[in-house]
């Protein structure tokens, strides 16, 4: 009888711990899903289509290219300084209010972006658009977090994944039908109906677990880590304008440039030295102990550099050496966004019949060959083609995202799922910016080498040169050119010949780094721990709720 007094006793020792696994929302978990998915869906969208109009706007407001840029890089710093804190905020103020005010404010700044009529007053509309955009994704990835039990976060997860994915697919396309078709005012108009029904709906499904209440009432003893805070937006802002600015201004030979990194890397030393001794952190960077959290936060940085490198290659090859408009371009990733979606839906379901360690693994696989095959990428690919190849490109990530997205929470209290949440996302975002910067640079690198690599094999008076040069004058003298003006005009035609093509293959060294970088994460999956066996007596407990 001791034997089994022992089993028992220790059985009921984690009841505490295993209470809010067991709370169960007022409303049906799948609507819930639905209702926080709808506002991913309108940032994320916002976020592509703004990509599109920003020639519009420079145009419209009268400001220079670099000027517009602006539009873009306020709204990613202030972003990216929202997401490490907010899981900080959702456990000071609580999820569902902070959630809240999240939508409010990146719909009235939406509005406020659509009426600017000079570029100031769009990018303070902007920063404050970001501020509440970059604390959606951590809130919803949370409320599914504690909304759904363990076997099915996968699922929901799922669901989440395809607004994450589709958005983007479509932005680009719809974003050059509105602006060609109307203006670009309407890119932030539309996002209005769709952040008043959001609102409406979470006021109405969302509701914060007793866990969450709890460690609201223990927060408002403590003291507000002024200093964290003060240190989190100085560090994270000044890195994400030096990830964003960068290449623009050929890194760090521009003072500016310097003085920003240096201030991000002091400052972000001194933060998280603060932030390990501090009783109530603004960023739990204690939880990157956990085995299964720290691999995770590693793989979700690498997915972002994979999704927005790709995501952002792709296009560019496109509209600057195939001469596509954005909305064709658009148009090609289009397709894709909808197989991620019907795989999202696969890997949702999988989840709970294979090791999520082995469908990472095979996930980073599949994707990496994906990658590599648009090594295959030339001057004359067709549209179909490319299309084709994006999409097979994609398949493997549902398979990274889902898993990791569920793996994050193995282990972790329920009380620091906020945490959790703010940090992976944080981790996917600074993946896309440093990936971004990364590939730009080496994009405009390489393509210098190439050049030289290139012109040091034209060999003028050699055959295929002469050749070359004699087809060219013909068809331009065909068109009632002269013969001294085609010639001259031959040369510059080669020249441009010769610079396309140093650039077509700077895409595919870029694309084959990314796919080698891939595959030697193919392993990683398998540090991370399965959630143990025993702790599956949820469902009796569930079952007698």
């Amino acid at each position: 009888m001791a034997t089994m007094t022992a089993p028992s006793s220790a059985l009921a020792r984690p009841t505490p711990p295993a209470a809010p696994a067991a709370w169960k929302p007022h409303h049906n978990p799948w609507a819930i899903a639905l209702t926080v998915t709808l506002a991913t869906f309108m940032e994320v969208l916002d976020t592509s289509i703004a990509n599109v109009a920003l020639p519009h706007i420079a145009g419209t407001l009268g400001a220079s290219s670099e000027e517009a840029t602006w539009v873009l890089t306020s709204y990613l710093v202030s972003s990216a300084i929202v997401l490490p804190i907010s899981g900080w905020l959702s456990n000071r103020f609580g999820r569902k209010r902070f959630y809240m005010v999240c939508v409010a404010l990146f719909t009235i700044c939406s509005f406020l972006c659509g009426i600017a009529n000079t570029l100031p007053l769009l990018i303070v509309a902007r920063i404050l658009q970001g501020a509440g955009g970059g604390g959606l994704a951590p809130s919803e990835q949370a409320i599914l977090a504690d909304t759904f039990p363990v076997e099915k976060r996968g699922q929901a997860f799922a669901v989440y994944g395809m607004a994450v994915v589709v958005a983007p697919a479509i932005g680009p396309t719809l974003g050059g039908w509105i602006t060609d078709n109307f203006n670009w005012h309407w890119i932030f108009f539309i996002n209005i109906p769709i952040g008043l029904i959001s609102l409406y709906l979470s006021n109405r499904m969302v509701e914060d677990p007793p866990h969450l209440k709890e460690r609201m009432e223990q927060a408002k003893h403590l003291k507000i880590d002024f200093l964290g805070l003060g240190l989190v937006a100085l560090g994270v802002g000044c890195l994400e304008f030096t990830l964003d600015k960068g290449q623009e201004k050929d890194w760090f030979g521009d003072p500016m440039i310097r003085t920003f990194a240096i201030l991000a890397a002091v400052t972000l030393i001194f933060f998280t030295w603060w932030e390990w001794h501090h009783p109530d952190p603004i960023v739990d960077l204690k939880l990157l102990k956990n085995r299964n959290f720290g691999t995770a936060v590693f793989l979700q940085l690498i997915l972002g550099m994979v999704l927005f490198g790709s995501t952002v290659l792709i296009p560019q090859y496109l509209q600057g050496l195939l001469g596509y408009t954005a909305e064709r371009a658009g148009m090609v990733l289009s397709p894709a966004g909808f197989v991620m979606m019907i795989m999202m839906f696969v890997a949702g379901r999988s989840l709970g019949k294979f090791d999520p360690r082995l469908m990472v693994c095979l996930g980073y696989l599949v994707t990496a060959i994906g990658i590599f095959n648009l090594t295959r990428l030339d001057l004359n690919a067709a549209f179909g083609t490319v299309t084709l190849w994006r999409m097979l490109q994609v398949i493997g990530l549902a398979f990274i995202f889902i898993p990791i997205s569920t793996l994050n929470y193995v282990g972790v209290p329920a009380s620091k799922t906020n945490q959790i949440s703010s940090l992976s996302n944080f981790a996917r975002n600074l993946g896309g910016s440093a990936g971004t910067a990364l590939l730009t640079t080496y994009l405009a690198r390489n393509a210098q080498v190439q050049q030289v690599t290139l012109s040091a094999n034209v060999v003028r008076g050699s055959v295929p040169y002469n050749l070359y040069m004699d087809r060219m004058k013909e068809m331009l003298m065909s068109q009632g050119m002269s013969a001294a003006n085609a010639s001259q005009m031959a040369v510059g035609q080669a020249y441009q010949q010769m610079l396309r093509q140093a650039s077509m293959l700077s895409y595919k060294n870029a694309f084959a780094i990314l796919a080698c970088t891939i595959f030697l994460l193919t392993p990683l999956p398998f540090i991370m721990r399965l959630p143990p066996k025993r702790a599956k007596p949820d469902p009796e407990a569930m079952g007698g709720h």
